[in-house]
């Protein structure tokens, strides 16, 4: 396991504590206790995803790019639509493919069917380290190998509801 930090050690749960004291407060809230525990579930994983990735010279937000132009039929697609498909502003997918660009995994060419725009595509060294990325991450299950696969799924299934929700995408009949 690779070092992401030092875990908390505390005698006692941090969000329970901080849910009493809103409590006393302002009442209950499970909304409170359940957003701070995605916030911190969030900095564990990061920590964990991006130490696991760093021998690989990539953050979890790179891998995400270089998968997702794997997944790509032509191993390639306009910035656009690799910022909306990851759900990030325009400026992170710059910032994001310049970066793989500086180390050899992407390159940028023209978009034949748009004069104006341009195309990121993994290259042969992008796919080879995508799999060993890959591998890694399997191996430490994403940082989530204290769930069951029944619990990921509906952890899973809770955080579609808010998707959904939110207006991601509409939900299945």
């Amino acid at each position: 396991m690779f070092d992401v930090g030092n875990p908390l050690n505390l005698p006692f749960d941090p969000i329970e504590r901080a849910h009493d004291n809103w409590t006393g407060r302002w009442g209950a809230s499970p909304a409170m206790a359940a957003v701070t525990s995605i916030m911190r579930a969030q900095q564990i994983l990061i920590g964990q995803l991006d130490a696991t990735l760093k021998p690989h010279e990539l953050t979890f937000a790179r891998y995400e790019a270089l998968v997702l132009l794997t997944f790509s039929s032509s191993g390639a697609l306009p910035l656009g639509k690799i910022g909306e498909r990851l759900m990030v502003h325009p400026t992170s997918v710059t910032n994001t493919i310049d970066r793989l660009e500086r180390q050899g995994f992407v390159r940028r060419r023209p978009n034949p069917s748009d004069g104006r725009g341009t195309l990121a595509e993994i290259t042969d060294p992008g796919r080879e380290v995508v799999e060993r990325a890959t591998r890694d991450l399997l191996d430490m299950e994403f940082g989530l190998d204290c769930y069951s696969d029944e619990e990921l799924w509906q952890i899973h299934r809770l955080f579609r509801k808010l998707r959904v929700d939110f207006g991601d995408f509409p939900a299945e009949d």
